[in-house]
């Protein structure tokens, strides 16, 4: 197993560059078959890969399955990611962060996982039905209660983050950040910095739109891949993106790459 450079996020040391799931069950065109899946999760673990990241609704819950029949066995080798708040009634998409309904979908994560625990949790978007404090306060009692490890926002506000974090420590911010998407600096950086909350870039290299380099196109012959990274507070996303064009499978089933920056004491953390 090959190691990659390492973030801090909440507890846990995660590789700089993580895999996002996602594409392996619905998203950008056609999904890669189940064999091929299960071989690019694996061959991300052997290139020192340790976070990766899934959600109750990609693909309607199968590609929490599909982590299970992968990789849960190399449990111990990664840091597991997962989304509540948004899921399915079994036809429709359904945005709900009552706490109720975020222990429902837990349970039945944890069950298509295969395990008893998840290391980060996220709140996958805003409910402004529920007020944040209630969702988190849930959240926080299954941290009690073991079944995660740590809280995680996605694309939330940062006055979102300042009421959710006084209810419970937030590990990590999750927000889509590239070149071409640049939202996370209007306060929400400054946000994690302060309160020294990890932040993952979902996307970091523009879901394929930065143009290619010779450089690129000798090293991957096929398409480039989707994101998730782990990128540290002073390094551009264009930085990240280019340890990126990995090939997992031979047929290149453009995983997502998220990159992860996190801060020390409200200080970023330098190579």
């Amino acid at each position: 197993m090959q190691s990659l450079p390492v973030r801090k996020i909440g507890p846990f040391q995660v590789s700089a560059i993580g895999l996002g799931c996602m594409n392996l069950s619905h998203a950008y065109g056609h999904p890669p078959s189940e064999e091929d899946s299960i071989r690019l999760l694996n061959r991300a673990l052997d290139l020192g890969v340790t976070f990766f990241d899934t959600a109750a609704i990609y693909g309607l819950g199968a590609n929490e399955r599909l982590i299970r029949k992968a990789i849960i066995h190399r449990r111990k080798e990664f840091t597991l990611a997962s989304k509540c708040v948004l899921d399915s009634d079994g036809e429709n998409r359904v945005l709900d962060a009552r706490p109720d309904v975020i222990f429902k979908t837990l349970d039945a994560a944890l069950q298509r996982l295969g395990t008893d625990h998840i290391d980060l949790y996220y709140m996958h978007r805003p409910d402004k039905n529920v007020p944040i404090e209630d969702s988190v306060g849930a959240l926080a009692g299954a941290v009690q209660d073991g079944k995660i490890g740590a809280i995680g926002l996605s694309e939330m506000s940062a006055s979102a983050i300042r009421r959710a974090h006084a209810v419970h420590p937030i590990a990590a911010a999750q927000y889509e950040y590239s070149p071409a998407v640049r939202n996370p600096e209007i306060a929400v950086l400054d946000t994690c910095r302060e309160l020294g909350i990890g932040f993952v870039s979902f996307s970091p290299v523009a879901r394929g739109l930065r143009p290619p380099t010779r450089e690129r196109s000798a090293r991957a012959a096929c398409a480039q891949p989707s994101e998730t990274s782990a990128s540290n507070a002073d390094t551009a996303p264009s930085s990240a993106s280019r340890a990126a064009p990995h090939c997992f499978t031979r047929r290149c089933a453009r995983p997502r790459l998220s990159s992860v920056r996190a801060w020390s004491n409200a200080s970023p953390i330098r190579r």
